[in-house]
């Protein structure tokens, strides 16, 4: 029995690569010419959300999406959320209909025809370099003056898979109240289990993603980044353990 898991999860995690690649090798030509200009990135961003969506149904998750509030099409907003699973991308691009850029880390460009894409539409962060910091600013801040909204999984990181949520980084709250714009707090509640970091796990099934309502920072100065940062943190804890059914949990510990 536990051969036939092993054997199914490798090959649950090749499909998982296949459904990733297929539709960028047959969209690359469209897909490259959406990236040519800055002011094409809506059309990009509604190809992107047809290759989500493609491999959330090829892997068999059964995507649930509640809104407690629903962003205006004219509007800019900061989207966060917690990050556990390879698919958290998939999951947000199919969950947000208002066109976004990512804030991610650069190591994911190195990525075999994903990265290709993903290096000239995303914001890439270099942990390493401080310069870093204010080179993302100045790119988000273009973004936000195009009229396209950010997206930052504000935990820096995939934590270790006993943490339920770790701490958050000021830099997607910081962001918001410079940019004053609204930030939208989502949870994704099954993706750990679904599809985790973890080579031997997951399975098709429920994937549910909630957009709360959202935290304004109008009338917010950067001294109150901290706590924007805590109360986001709050909501999305909460919500995991109700939806996890745990009875409680710390920062970054079991």
């Amino acid at each position: 029995m536990k051969l036939f898991k092993y054997i199914f999860w490798i090959l649950y995690r090749i499909w998982f690569y296949i459904l990733v690649a297929l539709p960028i090798i047959v969209l690359f030509p469209i897909l490259v010419i959406s990236i040519l200009k800055e002011s094409w990135y809506p059309f990009f961003f509604k190809l992107a959300r047809f290759w989500a969506r493609f491999i959330l149904i090829g892997m068999g998750f059964n995507v649930k999406i509640e809104r407690e509030q629903v962003p205006e099409p004219s509007k800019s907003y900061m989207f966060i959320a917690n990050h556990t699973s390879m698919a958290d991308i998939m999951l947000m691009l199919v969950t947000v209909k208002n066109p976004f850029v990512f804030v991610g880390k650069k190591e994911l460009a190195k990525i075999p025809l994903f990265g290709f894409f993903y290096k000239r539409t995303s914001i890439l962060v270099d942990r390493s370099n401080p310069k870093s910091r204010q080179a993302v600013f100045l790119r988000a801040q273009r973004r936000l003056k195009q009229g396209m909204s950010i997206c930052i999984f504000p935990e820096g990181g995939v934590p270790d898979e006993h943490i339920v949520l770790d701490e958050f980084k000021d830099g997607a709250f910081r962001m918001a109240i410079n940019h004053h714009i609204p930030i939208v707090p989502i949870t994704f509640a099954d993706n750990k289990k679904r599809f985790s970091y973890t080579f031997f796990s997951g399975s098709p099934g429920l994937m549910r993603a909630k957009i709360h309502k959202f935290i304004s920072t109008e009338g917010l100065t950067i001294a109150d980044t901290k706590t924007v940062n805590e109360v986001s943190h709050e909501l999305i804890l909460k919500e995991l353990l109700v939806l996890n059914n745990n009875k409680k949990a710390t920062l970054g510990t079991e």
